[in-house]
Order: structure tokens, then sequence, then C-alpha cells
């Protein structure tokens, strides 16, 4: 199992649905986010795409210097950028970070936005058009000169001159819950994504796209995005969930579900299908916490409670066929310290390095006693993988 944490290019803070308790976010604050996921262990980053935030690449590039080990989820967006200006970006990307760059690919679910950009295709000939741009791609990625005369995409003797640290490419991610979207995972992805829908409805995705890609001959991974809050008891946990949505009014909720229902995003409509903008029915499955989702377009759904049963919980995910939680929480920054310390030492990670309790003279896991007595660190401990 790895986990992931989120870089809120699109805003951050205590509450959703206001301005109340927000925070800005400018580099440095990227920066201290993107700083404490690497030091503590995160394997990577997700940066969300589209309108309502800043640049991905851009901001990813400039947080390349301040980290060491962590990396970079970022979208590729087929129909807004060519597939061999991407394929150059990638490459140079992943050269520059020394192997750290994960490609994320966005076909889009929100029609607004598409045609803001001067993509005018529906629903499914963008993923058609996702599918040429894949063929191109890969192929680009692994240093062939390519001819190709599709639908919607042609280039003539297309190819890239410095190829990425990664063979034979940057692992490609990629979410979609219609069929064609899974078809299009079967064909061409590497980790099939699902925003956190409840265990049943998981495994259906998980079970069809596994299906499709055997017949491929292939093999998909699969990965989560969820938000989380862990806390040290239940009751902390929910009051903090509720805490979360506290100032948010019905009117706010309404004109945020209403955008939602113009998209022709599958995954988006699933999402709000989850409690249909009713506060009295957000916990979906034991632990599964929709609020998230009343205004949040995307992943909508939280696990709440104590480290034991989140953990718990990501293990049900995990034994279904899940390797990778794109996790998040509000305020991002402090959350990340708060995940690592409490539901870490639960779960089976992968690379995840043991505390240097021997070291503790010259970093103490705690605050010192009395100026003379080290902290207690016989209970800190990680779950071997």
């Amino acid at each position: 199992m790895e986990i992931f944490w989120f870089i809120p290019t699109h805003g951050d803070g205590r509450y959703l649905g206001t301005g109340e308790g927000a925070r800005e976010v400018d580099l440095d604050y990227a920066t201290q986010i993107a700083k404490a996921a690497d030091t503590l262990g995160f394997s990577g980053v997700l940066l969300p795409t589209g309108r309502s935030c800043e640049d991905a690449w851009v901001t990813a590039s400039a947080l390349i210097p301040a980290t060491k080990k962590l990396k970079f989820l970022i979208a590729l967006r087929p129909g807004l950028m060519s597939p061999t200006l991407s394929a150059r970006m990638a490459a140079t990307f992943d050269r520059l970070s020394q192997g750290r760059l994960l490609i994320n690919i966005v076909t889009g679910g929100d029609t607004s936005e598409a045609r803001g950009d001067g993509l005018m295709l529906d629903h499914d000939t963008r993923y058609e058009l996702t599918d040429e741009y894949l063929t191109v791609w890969r192929q680009l990625m692994q240093g062939k000169q390519i001819d190709f005369d599709g639908a919607h995409i042609t280039v003539d003797k297309a190819k890239i001159m410095y190829p990425p640290v990664q063979a034979p490419y940057p692992p490609l991610y990629f979410g979609g819950s219609s069929p064609i979207a899974q078809q299009i995972a079967a064909d061409h992805i590497d980790v099939y994504l699902t925003w956190g829908e409840t265990p049943a409805q998981v495994k259906e995705k998980i079970d069809t796209v596994r299906e499709l890609a055997a017949k491929r001959g292939r093999k998909v991974r699969f990965g989560i995005r969820l938000h989380v809050i862990v806390r040290e008891t239940e009751d902390e946990a929910w009051a903090a969930a509720n805490r979360l949505i506290s100032n948010l009014d019905d009117a706010t909720i309404a004109k945020a579900q209403a955008s939602f229902a113009k998209m022709d995003s599958v995954g988006q409509r699933r999402m709000s299908e989850l409690h249909g903008g009713d506060r009295s029915k957000l916990e979906i499955s034991p632990n599964l916490w929709a609020g998230v989702g009343l205004v949040r377009g995307g992943a909508g759904t939280a696990l709440v409670g104590d480290p034991d049963t989140v953990a718990e919980r990501m293990l049900e995910y995990h034994e279904m066929g899940i390797e990778t939680f794109i996790m998040s929480g509000y305020p991002h920054l402090e959350e990340a310290f708060r995940v690592e310390e409490l539901l870490f030492p639960k779960l089976p990670l992968k690379h995840r390095e043991a505390p240097k309790e021997k070291y503790a003279f010259v970093s103490p896991f705690g605050e010192m006693v009395a100026n003379d007595i080290l902290p207690n660190t016989e209970n800190r401990s990680v779950a071997s993988s």
C-alpha cells in the first residue's frame, strides 16, 4: 500500500464553502505542504487540474527543488494539448526531477469548462480522442517516430529527442466511470483510479476493469481518491467532520449541486447521487462520509474515525486490489502531519522508513521533558510491509 497527499491549488482552509478560516495557497504554502509530504513519507502528491486551479505543471516544476523523493501526479489533458508537446513536457519533467513524474490522464467532465477551453466534443467523443492521444503519446515516449492519421489527431513523423528517465514512460493514471472510460483504462492505463465510493461500488469497478484488461492481455493496478478525517477518538473525528461543513447553508449547497448537474461526467453524477445534497444522508457506508461532496466537485467522500477504524476501512479497499490511496484533509498542511502520526503506523506501507529513535538526542520525537528527560518513544511504531 502507498499513500499520496494533495497540493490544494484551488484553495484550502478550515471550513468548506466559506472564506472563513481560509488561507492563501501561494508558492510558499504549496512548498510547505510538499516538503511535509516528502519528509513524512508520503509516496507522492496529486495536483488538481482545471480552470479553478493554479496550473499543475508550473506549480509542480517549482516544487522539484524543494523535495527529494516525492513524486508528482500531474494531469495531461487530451484535446487541450497535443500529444507531441505533452510528451516533450513529460520527458523534460521526468529528467529534471530524476524520475519523479506520474501522469494523470484527465479527459474532463465539465462541459462548460471544456467549451471555454475550445474543446467542443461530447462525452464519448472526448474519450475517443483520448484513445488516439494515448496511442500516439505512448509510442513517442518510447522513442519511436510516429505517423498517425486519426479522426481527431494527425501527426507526421512525430518524435521527441530526449527520453524520460522512467521506462517505458512515467506511469499512467486515469479515472473514469463510464463504459468507454473503462475500455480506455484497459487498453492504455497502468493505474485505474476511482473516487471514494462504497466498497461494493468500488469492487464492481475493479472487477470490470480487471476483466477488460485481461481480455487484452494486460494487467492494471488500482487506486482510490479519498479525503480523510482521522482523530484519536471516533467522537473527535465526527465532530471534526461536522465542523468542516458547519458554515454551509442550504443555498450554497443547492448552487453547487446545480453546477454539478450540468456536467456530463458519470463519476461526478455517481458522487452526487451518494447523498443527493441531503445533510441527513452523509454516512453512505460505515465511516465513509459524503459531506465534502456537498460543495466540492470530484472526490467528495472522506473516511472518518479513529486510527484503527480508518485503517480497517482502508484495508477493506486494499483487499479488493486498491494499492494507491490518494488522500487529503483540511487544512492540508496540518492534516498531513496528523495522518502520518495517527494512521501510518497502522498500515502496511511501501518504502516506509522506521523512526530514528536512536537519534532522539539530536531530533526528539516529542518535546523534551523538564529540560533533561527524553520523551517516551516506546509506543511509536511502524507497520512493516
